[in-house]
């Protein structure tokens, strides 16, 4: 099975690239930009089984200012897929966002629950699905949320955890949200579930995968901390005293139930920042400083 990979050198691309291996046809954006149809004329020479769609614009808070930009990229670049998707035969996968949410629910979001954005790169994501949807005869639809990986996301310049060790390490002030409810997900997780997930080619639709369970964006940032073994003061504030451009949903927590009943199963998302922090190798680098500075 021959599977093209979009956005091969991002947060999720990158994670997607190492564990397929040997079957992934891997294009960053200097090799196919999916907002101009001309450059999709690669994938007609590699004639991919599979097209894993991770392109993304993932600036929140700009796409409230650049709408057509982020529309472009995650709605129309969706349809140009879709479309060549089924020229081709190849299955044509998604990649979404619990942001398609409202957050109003106060529970986690089952894939059949009814989306309702509140900011534009959130619709500007669910119109991508609609089209993903409406246009593609074999498809997926894989929403994610609060990713991070060993590569940032390339359009934020990084992750959450590493924004939050740099603060750290500089001996900034944290501040951070206590009342915004999501399931931070490993990227790296991803890219394993997915793999298998296709081993099974399960029905077309939307499936939530994520990391088991979901907490706020304080205990992520004080799990971070208590992982690493650094003894670092976390305040927790209030999400009406963040100025943003964008809204944010204030529970978007994903439910992976549809997943399970594939007999699928997302490990604890506590595990899986364990295992990128020790794979980051933090613990030690942080005690050896600490020593340093009182010697």
């Amino acid at each position: 099975m021959k599977i093209a990979i979009i956005g091969a050198n991002g947060q999720l691309g990158s994670e997607l690239v190492r564990v397929f291996g040997e079957e992934v046809m891997p294009l960053t954006h200097n090799d196919l930009d999916v907002t101009d149809n001309d450059s999709l004329d690669i994938l007609m020479d590699l004639k991919p089984d599979v097209v894993v769609n991770t392109a993304a614009y993932v600036r929140v808070d700009d796409a409230e200012a650049e709408v057509e930009e982020a529309l472009r990229v995650n709605a129309i670049g969706a349809l140009n897929l879709a479309r060549f998707c089924n020229e081709v035969g190849a299955l044509d996968i998604y990649i979404s966002t619990d942001y398609v949410f409202d957050g109003a629910k106060g529970g986690a979001y089952l894939e059949e629950d009814v989306p309702n954005p509140i900011n534009v790169y959130g619709l500007s994501k669910y119109v991508g699905e609609v089209f993903t949807r409406n246009y593609s005869r074999d498809y997926y639809i894989i929403r994610l949320a609060s990713l991070y990986g060993n590569v940032g996301a390339r359009g934020k310049g990084g992750n959450f955890v590493e924004f939050m060790i740099q603060k750290a390490e500089k001996d900034e002030e944290i501040r951070v949200v206590d009342d915004v409810f999501m399931s931070p997900t490993y990227a790296r997780d991803v890219a394993v579930m997915l793999k298998r997930f296709l081993a099974l080619k399960p029905e077309s639709g939307v499936y939530h995968m994520v990391n088991g369970g979901y907490c706020n964006w304080y205990e992520f940032t004080r799990t971070i901390f208590d992982i690493l073994g650094w003894e670092v003061e976390v305040k927790a504030i209030k999400s009406d005293t963040v100025e943003r451009l964008a809204r944010r949903p204030p529970f978007s927590a994903l439910s992976n139930r549809k997943l399970e009943g594939l007999g699928l199963k997302m490990r604890d998302w506590r595990g899986a920042l364990r295992d990128y922090l020790i794979i980051s190798s933090r613990q030690d680098n942080h005690a050896k400083e600490n020593k340093r500075k009182r010697g």
